[in-house]
């Protein structure tokens, strides 16, 4: 599968999630089988709910019905939001992610698990976890600092604004 049809997929999908105050995250073509599967990637500020998918889906299908873009073959069309623990790539991740638990790889080497407090252009301001009963403690990473982040999954996750710490 070429760039040049990701990208004419890209151009053709972006205004649709658009149009309903959606991201464009990623697009994927990957074969299954006799089939291939086109895989579009949506968010959004506040997260991305089922009927959204589906509004967007039947919207998605009809415009690559009327399309030549994935061309001759069948194809099975999924429309998504981002899993859980995706990598944070673009600068509106960070910013969706306020609040969550995060795991830093840092260029220079090492990991950094923390709570991403804030976000701005220049960096992210983390609550990094004491070890052995030690307070948390503040600590600023610029975002040249960091290699690759994502975001942890929490089963027990504090709601949200709440900073303190869970009291017994």
């Amino acid at each position: 599968m070429s760039t040049t049809q990701i990208d004419r997929l890209r151009e053709l999908l972006e205004p649709l999630a658009g149009k309903r105050g959606m991201d464009l995250e990623d697009v994927r073509v990957t074969p299954a089988g006799r089939r291939r599967v086109l895989q579009v990637v949506v968010d959004t500020d506040q997260g991305v709910g089922l009927d959204a998918c589906a509004e967007l889906s039947r919207e998605v299908s009809a415009v690559l019905d009327e399309s030549d873009v994935m061309g001759g073959a069948p194809y099975v069309l999924e429309v998504t939001s981002p899993g859980a623990e995706r990598p944070l790539t673009e600068p509106r991740h960070y910013r969706r992610s306020v609040g969550r638990l995060l795991r830093l790889r840092l260029r220079e080497g090492g990991e950094l698990t923390g709570r991403l407090l804030a976000f701005d252009d220049a960096g992210l301001d983390l609550e990094v976890p004491g070890e052995k009963g030690r307070k948390a403690t503040a600590r600023r990473v610029g975002l040249d600092d960091v290699a690759s982040a994502r975001i942890e999954l929490e089963f027990s996750r504090r709601p949200a604004g709440d900073q303190s710490p869970k009291e017994a």
